[in-house]
């Protein structure tokens, strides 16, 4: 069986549909072909960091942007300092 890769916001709908007592964990995992252990381990990762969800500022689109752009930058400077290093050692 393929593994599913979930959303982050598909798995707190998810979440949110098991807390919320409507329908049984058990009939909620058979619905959308989750095993019960991954529910629990998304719930127990709900409760723990949901609070950080009102501590998170908005970030712009920009900002996102520029995130990544830097950290697209330092991989390329690691990768060129190893290959720096390997041809220092080369000589």
């Amino acid at each position: 069986m393929k593994k599913r890769k979930w959303t982050s916001q598909e798995k707190l709908r998810i979440v949110l549909e098991g807390l919320s007592g409507q329908i049984e964990i058990s009939k909620l995992c058979a619905k959308y072909q989750v095993s019960q252990t991954q529910y629990y381990k998304w719930r127990d990762q709900l409760l723990k960091f949901g609070h950080q969800a009102f501590d998170i500022k908005s970030i712009t689109k920009k900002e996102q942007h520029l995130e990544q752009e830097v950290k697209r930058l330092k991989n390329i400077i690691g990768d060129l300092t190893v290959e720096l290093k390997k041809s220092e050692y080369e000589l």
